[in-house]
């Protein structure tokens, strides 16, 4: 706890209660109060309970912000095989998807295991994108500049989300759920998902 880490990886996690004893421990250990906690999904009761796990995030003490798929360990407990593509995964990786956002938390898809793949890794960054995963978990240092470009928004999108923002900052547009920018639809919905862009911007410098 002495080295103030933004968070602590705990593997194995397949009940709420876990969540609630680990955010405990970590607690009374002394850690500071911007410590969270991330947890694998890497078990079959895990999936079967993501919505409670997810839910735990809002329990008193609760150090919950992120889930982080443990594809490997749930490949092996179904016997499932992903060697040709992950449509068997897909329950798993949606279930934990919808979790984690129905409870406002992130979640972070699984490995690549071929880190010589670089096609491949950016063929499953897409996939992942396109699922609703907020990252990638990496397990070498050529993976790290494929997964940035894919998961941070690039500057077009962020200047569409700060124009989105914008306008329904504007007194004029105050109370309206449906506006136009640009000829184009625009609903109250997207200036939600424009601020998170700008955030996530604001953190990651956006990557053409």
């Amino acid at each position: 706890m002495a080295a103030h880490p933004d968070a602590i990886l705990v593997p194995k996690v397949s009940e709420a209660s876990d969540v609630t004893a680990i955010s405990q421990l970590i607690h009374r250990s002394g850690a500071a109060d911007t410590t969270k906690l991330w947890v694998m999904m890497e078990t079959p009761l895990a999936i079967l309970n993501a919505a409670q796990i997810a839910a735990a995030a809002g329990l008193s003490e609760s150090r919950l912000s992120c889930f982080v798929m443990g594809t490997n360990d749930l490949v092996k407990d179904t016997r499932a095989s992903l060697a040709k593509n992950r449509l068997p995964a897909l329950y798993w990786l949606s279930a934990c998807v919808t979790a984690a956002s129905a409870h406002g938390i992130d979640v972070i898809d699984g490995v690549y295991n071929d880190f010589k793949d670089l096609d491949g890794f950016r063929r499953e960054c897409d996939e992942g994108l396109a699922l609703g995963m907020d990252g990638k978990t990496l397990i070498h240092p050529g993976q790290i500049d494929i997964c940035n470009k894919v998961f941070s928004p690039g500057s077009a999108e962020v200047e569409w989300a700060r124009k989105v923002i914008a306008a329904f900052d504007d007194p004029a547009n105050h109370g309206k759920g449906v506006i136009t920018i640009d000829g184009k639809m625009v609903e109250l919905l997207h200036a939600q998902m424009a601020r998170r862009v700008v955030a996530i911007a604001g953190l990651i410098s956006p990557i053409e």
